[in-house]
């Protein structure tokens, strides 16, 4: 069994060199400089016990791969991005591809199933870092995160269960779960913080705005009849298995929409917050807050401003206008 690694960014990229030092036979799919630094270097993951580097085939264009029936394809790129991912790899890649989307938001298995018969879905717990071409961070020691696997919508098989083996054995905890669609709708709730850690840093996801964003969230999957998985939940499944440390005397500086607004690069928000608004606007209500979040997000990228360059203060402030 092969993993065909679309996107080896932060979480990519960790999952790619775990899977490549537990004996997997692993290929990458990347583009730009983190392409060329791959194929040059090799793929670095840095964490709490140190570095390694795993040298893994590092191609550009899902056509570059030779699909045989015993591949499986992790779809690791931001939310933003799969749809084009999606329509090239259905022009190379057989309809039975079994296909694992390692990736936030709700959208992307969905979107996955217009061109694929046999979807599954990663409830992604991974603190990691992506900055730098060909390098990698995982904050999280020795569990560098939690990445439990269920077929779209729901329900268990033999592939399900071997993707978590696999997981497993290369240092995740993972677990086969039968109401994936559940877990994900959860996990959507939590990535609404996101965006707060990019305009204020990570320290506001924590204060008033994250209370509100998450109440607001939760009103507006209960306006919309989505079951999910609760609050509390949540807390029992990550209980004492991750512990963040520092990784070169540095603390992760923030989460992937932090990240993406750091290096300049287009968000996942319109796909996370912009989803509570989608919903909300269906069921005849709003999401103020996911809406200012959304358009703020949009203005650093568009400005090239800076993560952290807002208060919360002024959020609240804007949002109170």
């Amino acid at each position: 069994m092969r993993f065909v690694v679309i996107g080896p960014g932060a979480v990519g990229g960790t999952l790619a060199v775990r899977l490549v030092a537990s004996g997997r036979d692993v290929t990458v799919i990347a583009r730009g400089e983190h392409l060329t630094a791959i194929q040059a270097k090799g793929l670095e993951l840095r964490d709490p016990g140190g570095a390694r580097v795993v040298r893994v085939k590092a191609l550009d264009d899902p056509g570059a791969v030779d699909w045989s029936s015993e591949d499986i394809a992790l779809l690791a790129v931001k939310s933003q991005d799969t749809a084009a991912v999606l329509r090239r790899l259905a022009e190379v890649a057989p309809v039975e591809l079994p296909l694992v989307c390692v990736q936030n938001g709700v959208t992307n298995e969905p979107e996955a199933l217009r061109y694929f018969s046999h979807i599954y879905g990663a409830v992604v717990m991974c603190p990691t870092v992506h900055l730098r071409p060909g390098v990698v961070a995982a904050h999280s020691h020795p569990v560098p995160g939690i990445l439990d696997v269920g077929r779209f919508p729901c329900g268990i098989d033999a592939t399900t269960v071997a993707v978590a083996e696999g997981f497993e054995e290369a240092g995740f905890v993972s677990q086969p779960i039968d109401d994936l669609a559940r877990w994900k709708w959860a996990k959507l709730v939590t990535n609404l913080g996101n965006a707060i850690e990019a305009l204020c840093g990570p320290a506001a996801r924590s204060g008033r705005l994250g209370s509100m964003v998450t109440a607001e969230g939760y009103a507006v999957l209960a306006a919309a009849g989505i079951d999910h998985a609760s609050a509390d939940e949540d807390r029992q499944r990550r209980s004492n298995i991750m512990s963040l440390h520092p990784v070169d005397g540095e603390h992760r500086p923030g989460g992937s929409t932090w990240q993406s607004v750091s290096r300049g690069t287009a968000t996942e928000t319109d796909l996370l917050n912009g989803e509570i608004v989608r919903l909300a606007r269906l069921h005849g209500m709003r999401a103020p807050l996911n809406e200012l979040l959304q358009r703020l997000v949009r203005e650093f990228g568009l400005t090239g401003t800076p993560p952290a360059a807002m208060t919360e203060e002024e959020v609240l402030a804007a949002l109170a206008n």
